[in-house]
């Protein structure tokens, strides 16, 4: 015999297998026990939840010789009839490829004739809002006064699209997600049944990304088990066959972001990148992981919400008092925008890369929350002593200084380079007119040295300190350009000086390691915008 998948080998066939839609099964059961049975029902809710199944036993039950409790017996020739597919009363419809008028003036013609056995003729009509307007036009007088024998159940995932008038003239359902823990428990009753050893973290992983489906979580279990048959299923396995990232990656994460660390948020996103997880699910998960945060900061008594491990929750807390509650909803607000950018992206790692470095520079944005994190931030600088310079102390290209706009951060005295004794007189006539040699220089060279930093060199040469990337490279790799430079700040002093070039990675560098000539010397000339 061939192989069955989990989800269709434990489909439930009676209304006590049902998990999560208890609600539901208790109504109908009533209606069955009464005698009381409707003659149309609209079963609506998200993929997976029962719908179908629910449906079927229905089905079964109101046609059962021998009905207990409302719910069938699965022993009578007519409950095995039904559940081999092969009883005549059942008749399943799939809209989404028979959305036709014709389609639905076969039913209406069917539905004349009596059930040659059994009390009622069921139609279970799936994914009913795929049926076009004139199907439902020819469905509605059969569905608002059907024979006594007949029954229509319409399952749908989006009922906002089926018309009032259909929905008018049914019992609505509405079919709730089911929870982590009835998705891990029945999980579990089916691995012992199967005798395959999985852990209970890995389950409940499996429970938490099914997104209240249980068709999807036993889909995505058998994947799993598929991958490591043979073997115990741990939480660990599970991470890999699906993609995903330990929430332990997400508390380093938040660590770097807190710490304006870009290099580090890079690095962990390559690591993720280069273990093959999937960037969706990740985006997904970090958002969540994110939601837990929120929840944590907004109340004590929240561990029946948030659905994690003791271990878990109490890092959660840890976590959660680092950060402030404005900056987590800001962060939420970034990846959620995200999550419906990536999903069709054809570079998803930079959209994440752009999404992590706004939550480290809130200064790329002007909203409320980003200039409340701003603020935060140059809060904390003061707090711990270093010197915060107001916008206005600027550079040679005339903005707050060398290298972006914004307040800088200064390094601490003790930090500080030693002035020099003397400043040679050509040297100081070179930084005066920096701002013309910048106006008169070239493109892109204009572009690279507006937002250099100056200072004095060995053997009394002028230092012009450019930031690591295209900028030092423009000079420093590609041939001409320091000679080029060189020969205009020698016709602009009328002698000839000698220039060095020194990169460094940031702004905060430079101001640490060397003396900012055009902080000590007067420059009372502004660069021309062109």
């Amino acid at each position: 015999m061939s192989y069955t998948a989990l989800y269709r080998k434990f489909r439930p066939d009676c209304f006590d297998d049902v998990k999560g839609q208890e609600h539901i099964v208790t109504t109908l059961q009533n209606q069955i026990k009464a005698d009381r049975i409707g003659h149309a029902y609209l079963f609506c809710g998200t993929r997976g939840t029962g719908k179908t199944t629910i449906a079927k036993i229905f089905a079964k039950a109101v046609n059962c010789e021998h009905p207990v409790d409302g719910s069938p017996c699965g022993e009578c020739p007519t409950c095995r009839a039904i559940a081999a597919g092969a009883s005549m009363n059942v008749i399943e419809i799939d809209a989404a490829s028979n959305n036709g008028v014709d389609n639905i003036r076969e039913i209406v013609e069917e539905v004349s004739y009596s059930p040659a056995a059994g009390k009622y003729k069921v139609y279970i009509i799936d994914e009913v809002h795929m049926l076009s307007i004139g199907a439902f036009n020819a469905l509605l007088k059969t569905l608002e006064e059907p024979p006594s024998y007949v029954i229509f159940i319409l399952a749908t995932t989006e009922v906002h699209k089926i018309p009032i008038t259909i929905l008018s003239r049914c019992q609505r359902y509405d079919f709730r997600r089911i929870s982590i823990d009835t998705i891990a428990a029945r999980l579990r009753e089916l691995m012992d049944k199967e005798q395959i050893r999985v852990e209970d973290k890995a389950l409940r992983y499996v429970a938490k990304t099914a997104d209240g489906s249980m068709r999807d979580a036993l889909s995505l279990l058998e994947q799993c088990v598929a991958f490591h048959f043979g073997q115990e299923l741990t939480y660990d396995k599970v991470l890999d066959v699906l993609g995903a990232v330990d929430t332990e990656v997400f508390g380093r994460l938040l660590r770097y972001v807190l710490g304006r660390d870009v290099s580090g948020c890079i690095g962990l996103l390559e690591e993720i990148v280069m273990q093959g997880r999937e960037l969706n699910q990740f985006v997904t998960d970090f958002t969540w992981y994110l939601r837990n945060l929120l929840l944590i900061k907004s109340s004590d008594d929240i561990e029946d919400v948030i659905n994690v491990s003791s271990d878990n929750l109490a890092r959660l807390r840890e976590e959660a008092d680092m950060i402030e509650i404005d900056a987590v909803m800001r962060y939420i607000r970034i990846f959620s925008e995200l999550s419906g950018q990536i999903r069709y992206a054809a570079q998803k790692r930079i959209l994440i890369e752009i999404a992590l470095i706004k939550l480290c520079r809130p200064d790329m944005e002007k909203d409320y929350e980003s200039v409340v994190e701003r603020i935060r931030a140059i809060e904390e600088k003061i707090e711990a002593g270093v010197q915060v310079m107001p916008a206005g102390a600027a550079y040679a290209d005339g903005n707050s200084g060398a290298y972006g706009g914004g307040m800088t951060e200064a390094a601490t005295a003790k930090e500080r380079p030693p002035l020099p004794k003397a400043i040679p007189e050509d040297v100081q006539e070179a930084v005066n007119k920096w701002p013309v040699i910048v106006g008169q220089a070239p493109m892109p060279m204009k572009q690279y040295i507006r937002n250099a930093g100056l200072s004095l060199g060995g053997d009394n040469q002028l230092m012009i300190v450019l930031e690591d990337g295209l900028a030092s490279d423009y000079f420093m790799k590609q041939e001409g350009h320091k000679e080029l430079l060189m020969q205009m700040v020698s016709e602009a002093v009328g002698k000839e000086i000698d220039v060095t070039i020194q990169s460094v990675p940031d702004k905060n560098a430079f101001v640490q390691s060397y003396v900012d000539l055009s902080q000590i010397i007067h420059m009372d000339i502004e660069v021309e915008e062109e």
